[in-house]
C-alpha cells in the first residue's frame, strides 16, 4: 500500500511560480513511478508530468518547458514546479503512483493523492 499527500496549491497571479509537493509513504514507494495529474471540475483528468525510479521524466506538451518534476527519494516526495502559470493551469492536481513504468492513461496508475487546488488569477 502506498499514501499519497499533496500539498502546495495555491492562488497566484498569472506569470507567478508554485512548487506542489506530494509526500509518499508505505512499502517500496521508492520504487514506484510517480507522476502528475490535473483536473479541472466536470472534465477528465489529463496527464501532467511522470518520473521513474531511475529519474526518466515525460511530460504532456502543454507544460514542457515551464513545469518540471522530481523526486527525492531520501525525502519520500515528489515535487512538480510550475512555472509561468496561466490561468488556463487552474486545475485541482492529483499525485498517482504505479508499480511499473510511466504511462498518461489515468486508469494505469494504482494510488492517488487527494488533489491540490491551483487557481491562476489573470
Amino acid at each position: 500500500q502506498v499514501q499519497l499527500v499533496e500539498s502546495g496549491g495555491g492562488l497566484v497571479q498569472a506569470g507567478g511560480s508554485l512548487r506542489l509537493s506530494c509526500a509518499t509513504s508505505g512499502r517500496t514507494s521508492g520504487s514506484y513511478t510517480m507522476a502528475w495529474f490535473r483536473q479541472a471540475p466536470g472534465k477528465e483528468r489529463e496527464f501532467v508530468a511522470a518520473i521513474r525510479s531511475s529519474g526518466t521524466t515525460y511530460y504532456a506538451d502543454s507544460v514542457k518547458g515551464r513545469f518540471t518534476i522530481s523526486r527525492d527519494n531520501a525525502k519520500n516526495t515528489v515535487y512538480l514546479q510550475v512555472n509561468s502559470l496561466m490561468p488556463e493551469d487552474s486545475f485541482v492536481y492529483y499525485c498517482a503512483a504505479r508499480s511499473t513504468g510511466a504511462s498518461v492513461r489515468t486508469p494505469d496508475y494504482t494510488y492517488w493523492g487527494q488533489g491540490t487546488q491551483v487557481a491562476v488569477s489573470s
